[in-house]
Formats: C-alpha cells, sequence, structure tokens
C-alpha cells in the first residue's frame, strides 16, 4: 500500500495504490476519460487505485494529467521500495476490434519512454490525445521505470488509447508480482536498483 499527496500552485492530487488489490478503482479526477483509461488499468492490473485530484482545468487538462501521472509514479515507487522480490520486467499485447497495443515495463530505477502511438483524431470527447503522452511521461519519471508503449495498429483513437492502458495494466500486474524464485533476492546483478 502507498499514498501520495501532490500539491501544488496548478493541482491538487492524492493518490491511493494497493498492489495487490482486485481491481478496483475510485476515481474523481475532473477528466471522465482519463478516469475511463484508469480504470482499464486497476482492472487489468489488479491493482486498487483511488486518485482524487482537483486541477486548474479551466486553462486545460494538461497540468492535471501530467499531475496524476507524476502522483502514481510517485505511488508505484513507494509501493515497491526496495524492489526485491519482483518479477520486475512486465510486457502485454491487447487487442481491441481493429487495434492492438503492446506495452513492456522494467522497473530498472531508470526513467525511460518510448512511446509510439498514433491517433486519427486530436481528441476524444473533449480529451486531448497529446497528454496521454505527457501522462506516461510523468509516470515514468517518478516510477523510476523504463516503459515501451507501442500501438502496432488501430483506426479508431479510442480503441487506440484504451489498447494502451489495457496493456500497460496487464504489464504492471506482471512486472510487479512476487517472483517466488527470487523471494528476498534484489532483481539485478549490481544489488540494487
Amino acid at each position: 500500500m502507498s499514498q501520495v499527496k501532490r500539491d501544488t500552485l496548478e493541482t491538487q492530487i492524492e493518490v491511493g495504490l494497493n498492489l495487490g488489490g482486485s481491481g478496483n478503482a475510485k476515481l474523481d479526477t475532473g477528466v471522465p476519460f482519463l478516469e475511463h483509461m484508469l480504470d482499464q488499468v486497476a482492472r487489468h492490473g489488479l491493482l486498487d487505485l483511488t486518485i482524487h485530484a482537483k486541477g486548474d482545468l479551466h486553462i486545460d487538462a494538461h497540468h492535471t494529467v501530467e499531475d496524476i501521472g507524476i502522483t502514481l509514479g510517485q505511488a508505484f515507487d513507494q509501493a515497491l521500495g526496495d524492489r526485491k522480490g519482483i518479477r520486475r520486467y512486465g510486457h502485454a499485447y491487447v487487442p481491441l476490434d481493429e487495434a492492438l497495443s503492446r506495452v513492456v515495463i522494467d522497473f530498472s530505477g531508470r526513467p525511460g519512454l518510448e512511446y509510439h502511438a498514433s491517433f486519427a483524431r486530436a481528441r476524444i470527447g473533449d480529451f486531448d490525445v497529446d497528454l496521454l503522452h505527457e501522462f506516461f511521461q510523468g509516470f515514468v519519471n517518478y516510477a523510476k521505470a523504463t516503459v515501451h508503449i507501442d500501438c502496432i495498429r488501430g483506426d479508431n483513437a479510442h480503441h487506440v488509447a484504451e489498447t494502451v492502458f489495457k496493456a500497460f495494466g496487464r504489464a504492471l500486474r506482471m512486472a510487479v508480482e512476487a517472483d517466488p524464485r527470487m523471494a528476498g533476492i534484489m532483481p539485478s546483478t549490481k544489488g540494487s536498483l
């Protein structure tokens, strides 16, 4: 379990995270499409997630979406602790109709994002698809993880986004899972992550 708060002049974010959850999400962010995507992460990652966010949505959703990514990354970093005994790596392919995405994660201690997703339109409802990259950049920087996101194909923007987030949830689930053969062992030849 971890609890993280982020309080800036632009946003106030609270994240509660249980890596050993059952896929429940309680989300109040003011950004409905992001909530739909985060619900997918919780459900497919089998983690329990609570996020309350207030941001300067009268300007746009940029600060709120980015800061949710940052705070969620901090919550993962806190929940993983020294990272002993976890699988460390996770990957998933997820289809939705014509769309197919792959996400690969390494909780390496080194932030890095390779994000390759194209969208047929700039908005999904009122949501600016450019903000998805900002969310993931915030996450990797503060979770100290390397994440590769590839939408392999897809025409429908909603389907593309949904496959990315479902694959992200599935890859997270694999990466943070306890590896019984690595109990108490650091998953690195360096001795630390």
